[in-house]
């Protein structure tokens, strides 16, 4: 990442971290970054991580919590004044009173937790002040794929997106994008309404490679199907063009404008995204939805594979040590997390983990992870089903229990959202190269031939106790994703 930021942009990291440092002296705290691209489950992970420890959940494998270390914990107004404010109590209620999936992460947010507990050690306790603020930050993973982009030429930009669209597993949805594309004249006089078409037709290729028949992953840049408060702007409008002269372009062409426009995107979204808030991480949690890529084809996989790499070379990871890590953050731990385990009977979990290890394997062999810690889990923040067996002729078959979503199919019957039912959800292969070399698999040939039977559940039915009060959401290895993130700092 180095390369991607200049001397001016290192000065900026520098003061904001050693500001930062100050303050942790008088209140210890640590930033915590949710991300995955969309769909994973961050807003549910975030819900349900704050939810288990402020009111009381089962983690058994969360050492301080386990060991009656910690006091309480509790929420506290966010120290970044200008990040929207991540909505706890509405994605809450959601889950616990209308049994939604809360609505999905569109821009970033932020949370203050703050944990009060005692030390492991005597030495620990005398130097320790037993208050820890955990500053949870959210954000959209298709940001992150837009960090490469500083480090790309406008023509460069052009060359890879149109490369990407050819691609055997782009062409199927690319096609009115290369056709709208062809017609444009880079040297022709800037237009607006030329821009803007091209830019919406650009969108529309990108909106249908996130769609859940292609699952695919890397789509920058990530702001144009996220665009937040810039919608409309010039800076998210301009695409890629083909067939561009060698060298600068002639003022007031087409090309020019939008050789603008790009390195303006860059300036004033992507640099400020970097040094504000993947600049000042200090563990990260990324959230994965294998399942779906996995149910979509080797394409969607290897897409996954190629985006998390993306991904991983956008953080600064790695150990500091006392003297740098007063002006330069690092991000000491990473947690890779397959979501959605709860969909898949518990002998599989192994296998997504592996398949995602994989991933994450092949990856980290990209970017550089300066020693940096990295795990692999299979999760479900929220469990929405429950396993059991059923016989099937003469045949004892593992199954998962849940709700369905309103609208869900399952052998030609369409669920209410009321039905529980039991289905047997597949296995997954134990060999993690054949759902690399899988082939690929029409929308229709899916529901026959995918690995697993994907089904959305809604969230289950929360009981509360005598007081009034919901008890705590249950959930797969959330404590151990906790353990691996925030364990060392509460030893």
């Amino acid at each position: 990442m180095a390369r991607l930021t200049t001397l001016t942009d290192e000065a900026k990291i520098a003061f904001d971290t050693l500001m930062e440092r100050t303050g942790s002296l008088v209140t210890p705290s640590l930033r915590l970054g949710v991300t995955g691209l969309s769909r994973a489950g961050k807003t549910v992970f975030i819900t349900s991580l704050v939810h288990n420890l402020v009111q009381g959940g089962r983690l058994p494998l969360f050492d301080a919590y386990a060991s009656g270390r910690i006091a309480r914990a509790y929420l506290q107004p966010q120290p970044d004044d200008a990040v929207p404010r991540f909505q706890y109590e509405d994605h809450l209620a959601a889950l616990v009173k209308d049994r939604i999936w809360p609505d999905s992460t569109r821009a970033i947010s932020e949370l203050r937790l703050t944990i009060e507990y005692q030390s492991a050690s005597s030495w620990g306790r005398m130097l320790s002040a037993g208050k820890l603020s955990i500053d949870i930050v959210d954000y959209p993973g298709e940001w992150l794929l837009d960090l490469p982009l500083l480090g790309k030429s406008y023509a460069e930009f052009c060359r890879d997106s149109f490369a990407l669209a050819n691609e055997t597993a782009h062409l199927g949805f690319a096609g009115d994008w290369l056709r709208e594309a062809a017609t444009a004249d880079a040297l022709a006089p800037a237009d607006e309404m030329t821009a803007q078409r091209l830019a919406r037709s650009f969108t529309d290729y990108l909106r249908a490679g996130k769609s859940d028949e292609q699952a695919l992953s890397t789509l920058p840049p990530g702001r144009f199907l996220m665009p937040g408060d810039l919608e409309g702007s010039p800076a998210l409008t301009f695409a890629p063009l083909p067939d561009l002269p060698e060298g600068s372009f002639k003022t007031g062409s087409l090309a020019a404008m939008m050789e603008r426009r790009y390195e303006s995107y860059k300036t004033h979204v992507v640099k400020p995204f970097f040094r504000e808030h993947i600049a000042r991480l200090d563990r990260q949690i990324v959230l994965v939805d294998a399942m779906q890529a996995i149910n979509a084809g080797g394409a969607a996989v290897r897409d996954l594979e190629r985006a998390l790499t993306e991904i991983l070379a956008c953080f600064r990871a790695g150990r500091s040590n006392i003297f740098t890590g007063l002006i330069q953050k690092r991000i000491g731990r990473i947690l890779i997390a397959a979501t959605k385990a709860d969909h898949l009977h518990h002998e599989s979990h192994n296998r997504l983990e592996a398949i995602v290890r994989r991933l994450v394997d092949r990856a980290a062999k990209n970017a550089d992870m300066s020693g940096a810690e990295i795990d692999v889990l299979a999760m479900a923040a929220v469990r929405a089903t429950r396993e059991a067996t059923v016989n099937q002729n003469g045949d004892t078959l593992p199954v998962i229990v849940g709700t369905p979503l309103k609208g869900e199919v399952i052998d030609g019957e369409v669920f209410d959202g009321e039905t529980e039912t039991a289905i047997f959800p597949g296995d997954l292969p134990h060999n993690v190269q054949a759902i690399f070399d899988q082939p690929e698999l029409s929308p229709r040939d899916r529901a026959h031939e995918a690995p697993i039977r994907f089904v959305r559940f809604r969230p289950p039915a929360i009981k509360a106790d005598l007081d009034g009060i919901h008890l705590s959401l249950p959930h797969i290895r959330l404590d151990r994703a906790m353990q691996f993130l925030l364990g060392d700092r509460l030893a």
